[in-house]
């Protein structure tokens, strides 16, 4: 199977390198030093051309995280759940798996006036909730019930397995997708996690199943699972406990999210079976009880040859915030496009949000539409961590038309699974871009 599985949560793994610590002062880490920039090649006045933000900001520093990514706001921006990699006391990754942690987002900055290389947020009482030993990714608040956290977890150490990947040009990317992966629900209230803990909701260990997030009232577990072989879409209603499978063509489905209203979803997928994702839309189609019963004909946001993925709604529905490989797979930046009104419409063109040099990944909007939190690379030693930006969602189409970038064919060893992976591996790929 040829998938292009940059899964929201296994493309975190990709591009993470080595990170830091959170509560920690940022000094050179924002970005503020023309001098450091130039000797990393990146554009020293990358502030200036990302009009669409402000005070960008790194919120994990390297000092205790070996990286950091895929992070989400809770209902009212108060918290962010997000996946990490600490160091040991030794200075070594804690551990070669992603932990799920939780902390408060504090801003100091309110009354007073902050230059563009000062922290005006932090985070503060940072947690880990997940088993130690397990894998994790995908983290996802309950969006009514405060004391609720979702997520994937193998909830205890997976068994090793041979590591699929994918490779485009002359870069190697690589990730599991561990059969043990399920979507399990925490209780944030518990003081001692363990594996006791996570209470199950979907997977039964014999097939991953991940990439987890919910309808806006709670009621829909939207994921992703691989039971099929193929990587699809599935929901379960909260209330009857009933999955239900929405996608069942060929070709990977995955990382999706309800739009605010809950009426649409958006999702990556490689339609076109030759590993490039697209970004792609659907009404959302519910019975008489209310629970959802299925999608509409998808409709295609994108249609290029970059690889699209971890797609977000803005908060008042008319934009999807994204990252793409259409600058160039060197080096993924995050892109915004409309919505499409229609089906017959024209396809809406991307603009460009980030323009700093490494890669920008896997963004999410606070629910006011005040700020964009992402993954990047763009700090000192080019670890993954969280970033954090002032914006604002009506500004997201006034940055510069992205044309796509040429970009010659893989070859055909490049773009077939490895030869180690397993028939099994529902994914495919050998890459590690994440």
């Amino acid at each position: 199977m040829t998938l292009f599985i940059l899964l929201v949560c296994a493309l975190t793994h990709t591009f993470a390198v080595s990170a830091g610590k959170v509560d920690a002062t940022v000094q050179s880490t924002q970005g503020g030093s023309d001098s450091a920039a130039t000797e990393r090649n990146e554009p020293a006045n990358w502030r200036k051309f990302e009009g669409v933000l402000s005070h960008q900001m790194q919120l994990t520093l390297a000092e205790r995280f070996v990286k950091a990514g895929e992070a989400y706001f809770n209902a009212d921006a108060t918290q962010i759940v997000f996946q990490a990699i600490e160091h040991d006391a030794q200075g070594n990754p804690q551990s070669e798996y992603y932990s799920m942690y939780v902390a408060q987002l504090r801003d100091e900055g309110k009354g007073q006036s902050f230059g563009p290389d000062l922290r005006r947020y932090r985070l503060k009482h940072i947690r880990r909730v997940s088993p130690i030993g397990s894998a994790n990714t995908c983290g996802w608040f309950h969006p009514t019930d405060p004391n609720k956290l979702i997520f994937a977890s193998t909830v205890t150490a997976p068994a090793k397995q041979d590591t699929p990947g994918y490779q485009r040009g002359t870069r190697n990317y690589r990730w599991s997708f561990p059969p043990e992966m399920r979507v399990v629900e925490l209780d944030l209230s518990v003081q001692d996690i363990t594996a006791e803990s996570l209470k199950p909701l979907v997977g039964n260990g014999k097939a991953y199943a991940a990439e987890c997030s919910t309808s806006p009232d709670g009621r829909t577990l939207l994921y992703t699972s691989l039971e099929s072989g193929d990587g699809d879409l599935y929901v379960m209603d909260m209330v009857s406990k009933k999955s239900t499978r929405l996608t069942a063509l060929t070709g990977y489905d995955g990382g999706g999210f309800f739009s605010p209203d809950g009426k649409k979803i958006v999702w990556r997928a490689d339609r076109n079976g030759d590993n490039l994702l697209q970004i792609y839309i659907a009404d959302v189609v519910f019975d008489s009880t209310g629970a959802v019963s299925g999608i509409g004909q998808p409709l295609a946001v994108t249609n290029d040859g970059a690889v699209n993925w971890a797609p977000y709604f803005s908060p008042n529905g008319k934009v999807i915030v994204y990252a793409s490989s259409r600058v160039g797979h060197d080096n993924y930046e995050i892109l915004a496009v409309p919505v499409p009104s229609d089906r017959d419409a024209p396809l809406g063109q991307p603009r460009r949000v980030t323009y700093a040099d490494g890669a920008d990944l896997l963004p999410a909007i606070s629910p006011d539409g005040k700020l964009l939190m992402w993954t990047s690379q763009r700090g000192p030693g080019r670890s993954s961590q969280l970033w954090l930006a002032d914006m604002s969602q009506q500004d997201l189409l006034l940055g510069e038309l992205v044309a796509p970038a040429a970009e010659k064919s893989p070859t055909s060893s490049a773009t077939t699974p490895s030869a180690t992976a397993p028939n099994n591996s529902a994914t495919t790929p050998t890459a590690q871009p994440k």
